[in-house]
């Protein structure tokens, strides 16, 4: 498996260009070999999406993930809630497969008004049950479920809660987004050093090889007290975090995960940026 580079959705600069038709030529424009259909509002993809992507997919070299519902609860105190994120689950593997998508990003959920505990033992159940769903469908080894590091101080979904649910099943993977990460913690990612301890915290709770093939989501995120505000992009010099010590990181360890840049707007143009400085640290 090789690392892979890409954008979560379409950039503006997009606009005008035939999808899925032109979308190969266009990531490859920017040196890009990755993309996630961003599916935040629900799985609403076009005959011709799924036709056409598969063969594109094949053709040209590229990672393809999906982001699933963000009203994917896996901890609401409510079971039909719950009921509805295992078939939004379900959903979007059918969508990922039928794509060629290989990863399903999945929102752990709130716990605002119940405890830490409580709500992951709340999503570890719920996830349970979606595996079990995704095997009686025949689709559990063909999609990843990677569950979301979030940037929310309310949100389920910081690093170790993250790598918990991680630990139901080999099939999981974390996706750990830095920017969330950063501003869920008002701005922790300052050096290298704290990108080598959170890479270090997956390897010792997951293993090399799982650390290896991580899902990575990539953008400088505006935060408050509360946390993540409003994603921003790389021009941003006041929130961050740097992108430039992970992808050192990234390099010299060895790791090829698929990384996914979700800037506002320019999310390709940005994640050419951080190929370009990845390919600083071949040869």
């Amino acid at each position: 498996m090789s690392i892979s580079f890409g954008p979560g959705g379409n950039s503006i600069s997009f606009a005008g260009r035939k999808f899925p038709e032109e979308l190969p030529e266009y990531l490859h424009s920017f040196g890009l070999n990755g993309y996630e259909f961003e599916c935040g509002r629900g799985v609403r993809i076009s005959e011709k999406t799924y036709s056409l992507t598969p063969e594109l997919k094949n053709k040209h070299s590229l990672t393809l993930s999906l982001h699933a519902p963000y009203y994917i609860s896996l901890s609401s105190t409510k079971e039909q809630t719950r009921l509805k994120s295992v078939d939004y689950i379900v959903e979007s593997a059918v969508a990922a497969k039928r794509l060629g998508a290989e990863k399903i990003v999945v929102h752990s959920g709130s716990c605002s008004k119940i405890t830490r505990g409580q709500a992951l033992w709340l999503a570890k159940d719920t996830l349970k049950a979606a595996s079990a769903a995704l095997k009686e469908r025949g689709l559990y080894d063909d999609v990843i479920i990677c569950p979301e590091t979030m940037g929310k101080v309310n949100q389920l979904g910081t690093l170790s809660e993250v790598l918990e649910l991680c630990a139901l099943s080999e099939r999981f993977l974390p996706c750990v987004d830095f920017g969330h990460l950063n501003a869920r913690d008002g701005g922790s990612i300052k050096s290298i050093d704290d990108y080598a301890a959170i890479l270090d915290e997956i390897e010792n709770k997951a293993g090399f090889e799982r650390l290896k093939k991580i899902h990575i989501h990539f953008s400088k995120i505006m935060y408050t007290d509360g946390g993540e505000k409003t994603h921003l992009t790389f021009e941003d010099t006041v929130y961050g975090p740097d992108f430039e010590p992970l992808i050192e990181l990234i390099a010299k360890r060895g790791l090829t995960p698929s990384i996914v840049c979700e800037s506002q707007g320019t999310q390709a143009e940005d994640a050419a940026e951080m190929k370009t400085y990845y390919n600083k640290f071949l040869n």
